[in-house]
Formats: structure tokens, sequence, C-alpha cells
């Protein structure tokens, strides 16, 4: 008698979806505490440790210039593990940019400086830092597109912009607990004894955290979507030929977000210290209370694009962010903590309503053959062109017009480019993820009271 075949069993789409979404901000919290902690390092400590024959200002450039070299290596991660999550896997894919990300913030832990080992420092710090951007580049559009991917599947398309929100909360995560650390290493230990190692315990300790990401990551479903697909064979070639248009609209959306970000969440730390002599745990400080309330502001802001539309919301977002930056920059120059803490929250907290439905927006522009490189290209192309050079161009500016106005105008004038791209964009709220984008679903009727498909 034939034994009857054994069904595989068939894992429950909640307890999948939920864990999805829980190893999605686990993971990109792990990899934006890695990027984010050389970002605040390279503030406050690298320009002592890796550059301390330069003068302050010098130093600071230098230290900046470094930060920046990481945004040069996202998009080659990004077109790397772009084509691996649409070839071979989502969930493969991920794992990849866990290890590599935190393996070279691990070996910039145990790095000499330069009063070891001379200019041999600051060259290897480079070169993990590129390491790090490589890891960086393939996380984000993998991240989110294996939790919109599985909302798809588990009939949560109502629900994308919340859901995939929990990917975007891993950033302000992962700086909460990037810079937690280091405000701790540094009131903990005197200044001598925290710039000759104690920075360093922060960076030893991403070893853990990759651990503990990679055991989350390896128990997640691949994602339902792509098994039955068919995989693309040059995806980034395909994106450049048929999704040249939604790779310009991400570009432009993105650019603003990265600026504003990184102008208050780095810029910030050396002008306090560097240029206004505040002390050094002002900003530090700040950057922990704008990041708390980003974590509310995100999911909040998700929520609206899902009952609202990601356009109206997300031009919203680009208009805060212009009207947070001429308001914030004249409340730093009090040189009063007050000022300092209100100003950094401003910041983060537009930048945060623009960041809510970002990932639902953007990954609802492509098809699911090029979901993974399209997203990925676009969103760290304008890395390299926003969040790259940012810090650099504020510090530029300031010593150029002497006036912090100048940098509230530069904010402006990306936050003016970012509205009019998601204007130009589609409405994307209703597409269906499991078939080719181009053309939006038809909406269904809603409920007034819930904003949900009745």
């Amino acid at each position: 008698m034939a034994t009857p075949p054994v069904e595989k069993p068939v894992p429950d789409e909640r307890t999948g979806l939920r864990r999805v979404l829980i190893s999605s901000f686990a993971g990109t919290s792990i990899e934006w505490y890695d990027f984010f902690l050389f970002g605040s390092a390279a503030a406050l400590v690298f320009p002592h440790v890796f550059f301390p024959g330069s003068d302050p200002a010098t130093g600071t450039l230098l230290s900046f210039a470094t930060y920046a070299v990481a945004f040069l290596a996202r998009p080659l991660g990004g077109i790397v593990f772009g084509r691996m999550g649409d070839v071979v896997g989502r969930k493969k894919a991920l794992i990849a940019t866990l290890f590599l990300a935190g393996g070279g913030t691990f070996l910039m832990g145990c790095l000499p400086g330069y009063d070891a080992i001379g200019v041999t420092a600051p060259v290897l710090l480079v070169l993990l830092r590129l390491v790090q951007g490589l890891g960086l580049g393939g996380e984000w559009a993998g991240a989110v597109t294996l939790s919109a991917e599985h909302a798809e599947a588990g009939g949560k398309r109502h629900r994308r912009g919340i859901l995939t929100s929990w990917t975007q909360l891993g950033v302000p995560a992962g700086n909460l607990v990037a810079v937690g650390a280091l405000t701790a290493a540094s009131t903990a230990l005197p200044d001598d004894a925290f710039l000759s190692w104690g920075w360093r315990l922060p960076f030893l300790a991403s070893a853990a955290l990759v651990a503990a990401g990679w055991w989350m990551r390896v128990k997640v479903e691949e994602s339902p979507l792509f098994e039955a697909a068919e995989p693309a064979r040059a995806p980034i070639r395909e994106v450049l030929s048929t999704h040249w248009r939604q790779v310009l609209l991400t570009v432009g959306m993105r650019i603003a977000s990265d600026v504003s970000y990184y102008v208050f969440a780095v810029f910030a730390l050396a002008y306090l210290s560097g240029t206004l002599g505040l002390p050094r745990d002002w900003g530090l400080y700040a950057v922990i209370v704008g990041s708390v309330l980003q974590l509310a502001v995100i999911p909040a802001s998700a929520a609206a694009s899902d009952r609202y539309g990601r356009r109206p919301v997300y031009i919203a977002g680009s208009l805060a962010v212009a009207a947070g930056a001429l308001v914030a920059w004249p409340m730093i120059e009090t040189r009063s903590l007050a000022g300092v803490l209100a100003a950094v929250s401003i910041g983060l907290v537009a930048q945060a309503v623009m960041y809510g439905p970002m990932a639902a927006f953007i990954t609802e522009l492509y098809s699911t053959r090029l979901r993974c490189s399209g997203s990925s290209f676009g969103y760290q192309v304008a890395g390299i062109a926003g969040g790259a050079p940012a810090p650099l161009i504020a510090a530029l500016l300031v010593d150029r017009f002497h006036t912090t106005t100048a940098v509230s105008l530069y904010v402006v004038a990306t936050a003016l480019i970012a509205a009019l791209s998601a204007y130009l964009a589609k409405e994307t709220r209703w597409n269906r993820l499991d078939q080719d984008t181009g053309t939006p679903a038809p909406a269904p009727a809603v409920a007034p009271a819930t904003g949900e498909p009745s």
C-alpha cells in the first residue's frame, strides 16, 4: 500500500507577517546603528583620533569626508544586493547585508588611531566605511520589499503604509541606540579615556547585535510574490530601460529626506560643539529626543497615507521640512539647551512625516520582478545626491556665509524638489504588488469611518 505524501505545513500568514515585520525592524535598526554610530563619531571623535594634526575645522571636514564615502558605496551595494534580491531571493540578500555592515563596524572598533599607525589609520577607516556602505546599500529595499510583499500576500494591502513603516522605524531606533551608546560612554568616562578607548565599545558591540539579527532573519519565510514571479535576468538594466521615470521620481522624493536628516542628526552635532562651543552632550541629547519623537511620528504619518494617500501626506511632509528648517536654525543660535532640543526635534519630526509613507510609496512604484533593484537603486542614488554631501555642504555654507540661514535655504530647496516629485508621481495606495505596476488599480470602496476597503 502506497504511503500518502506528506504535505509541507503551510505557515500561518499572520505569524509569518509578524515575524517579517519584527525581523525587518530589528535588522534595519542594527544596520542603521552601525551607520549612524560612524556619523556621530565622525562629528565628535574621529577628528581627534584619525586627523589629530589638522586644525579643528579641517579635522571636522576630513572626518565628514570619510563619513560621505559610504554613500558612494551604497548605490553599488544597492545594485549588487538588489540584483541578489530579485534573482536569488529577498531573504538571502538581507542576511548578507547584515553581516557586511556589522563586520565593518566591528573592525572599526579594533582599528588603531593615527598616533599608532600614521596615515594607514584613516585609509583603513575609509575602506571599512566603504564596506559598511556596501552592506547598507542593499538593506533598505530588501527589508521594505519583503514587508510589502508579505502584507500583499496576507491580504493587508490597505495597511501597507503602516506595515512597511516598521522598517522605517529602524532608522530612528538605530540612531537612538547608537547615540545613546556613544553618550553613555562619553558621560561615564573622562575625556582622555573616551577618546583613547571608550568610543570603541559601541563599535565592538555590533558583533552581538549582528548575531541577534541573523538569528531572527533565518527564521523568516521568503516573499510569496517573489517565489511566484519569474526572476529577472538583468534587473538593473530592465529598471533603467522600463522604470527610468520611477527612478527619477524616487531620487527627487528622497533627496530632502536625506539632506534634512543628516543636517540635523550629524552636522548639528559638530556645529554645536565645534562652532558654538556648547557642551558635546547637548547635541547628543537633542538627537535622542528627536529620535524618540520620530518613533511616534513615522507610524502615524504612514497610517495617514493608508487613509488619505501617499502623495498628499508626502507633500505635506516636504513642506513641513521646509518650514522646520526656517524655524529650527534660529532657535539653535540662542545657544540654550531648550533651544537646541526644540530645534533638532522640529527638524527630525518634520523629516519623519515624509519618511513614514516613503517605504510603501517607493516600493509600490515598481513591479515584482524589479522591485528590489529599482527601489534600492533610486534610494541609494538619492543618498549620493542628498545625504552624502549634506554635512559637508552645510559646513562649507556656514564657513562661507557665516550664518546658518544658508543651511536653512539649502534644506528648503531640496524640500521643494521632493514636493514637486511627489506631485508628479501617481498615487500608488491601491496598486497590486502581485501585478506589474504602471497603471494603479482602481480604488475599492472605502468605509468612511475607517478608511479601509469595505
